[in-house]
């Protein structure tokens, strides 16, 4: 086929790009959903678990896709720098890097939040949003054609839902991280959002006390009459790694059947 009629790539596609996925705990993860969907759209991949206890879980999928897993605990001394490097090394450069991590100690996440624990608090914290500028801050020096970052929310982050207890404040702090970074690194074609997804059955929700109801109240609530799929969700986590969202920085995107536009 000549140039002049060669087919144009899709934006949409991410045939040639290269991916970092963090924090895959099982076949039910939000993070494993986007390592399927950037798979299936051409991306060549790395990605994490927490340890070998998740390993046992997590690596026959990644297996299945030739995915190359290592495992990375953030709060282990230069656990991401190791990561990344291994990355690097593997995929030579870095495209896109989706960051789903995020724990709080239970006898904390289920305290009134000023009953929080210091240490609970600062766990929760650097887990949950420190690691994503630690992350970002390596990542960017392997990023020399710009890309994305991208990590995840929720709503309790913008309103107070209860028994999220202390995540709220955390990811109230992730997302005004999202805008600082985006600042900060647009001048090197480094996008950076979040992704917002509404309630969804995790390994991480499953440590929320009365995630149950908060399911069946997002579903009386929702204009869709639904609750999301991780598919849904992944599908625009991916969106955002892509050529087609060049133009987008600095936002927290919604996937929640639109929960978050009801009062």
């Amino acid at each position: 086929m000549s140039e002049a009629n060669a087919v144009p790539v899709s934006p949409f596609n991410l045939a040639g790009k290269k991916g970092l996925v963090l924090g895959i705990a099982n076949d039910h993860s939000i993070a494993w959903e986007c390592a399927k969907i950037a798979h299936l759209q051409g991306a060549e991949l790395m990605a994490t678990c927490l340890n070998d206890k998740s390993r046992k879980f997590v690596q026959p999928l990644t297996d299945e896709l030739g995915i190359q897993l290592l495992n990375c605990n953030v709060e282990e001394p230069d656990a991401l720098t190791q990561v990344v490097e291994a990355a690097t090394k593997q995929l030579g450069q870095l495209d896109f890097v989706i960051h789903s991590i995020a724990w709080a100690p239970l006898e904390d996440l289920h305290a009134n939040v000023t009953d929080t624990s210091s240490l609970g608090f600062s766990r929760a914290m650097e887990i949950s949003c420190h690691s994503f500028a630690t992350l970002a801050k390596i990542c960017t020096n392997h990023m020399p054609k710009g890309g994305s970052l991208i990590t995840m929310s929720y709503l309790g982050a913008q309103r107070a839902v209860p028994h999220y207890g202390l995540m709220g404040p955390v990811k109230a702090a992730l997302e005004s991280l999202v805008r600082y970074m985006a600042i900060e690194l647009g001048s090197k074609q480094i996008r950076v959002h979040a992704v917002s997804p509404g309630p969804i059955m995790t390994r991480a929700a499953s440590g929320i006390e009365s995630f149950d109801q908060l399911l069946a109240h997002d579903l009386s609530i929702a204009p869709l009459k639904r609750l999301v799929t991780l598919e849904e969700i992944a599908n625009l986590a991916v969106f955002l790694c892509s050529d087609a969202s060049s133009g987008m920085t600095g936002q927290t995107i919604y996937v929640d059947a639109g929960c978050h536009a009801v009062a």
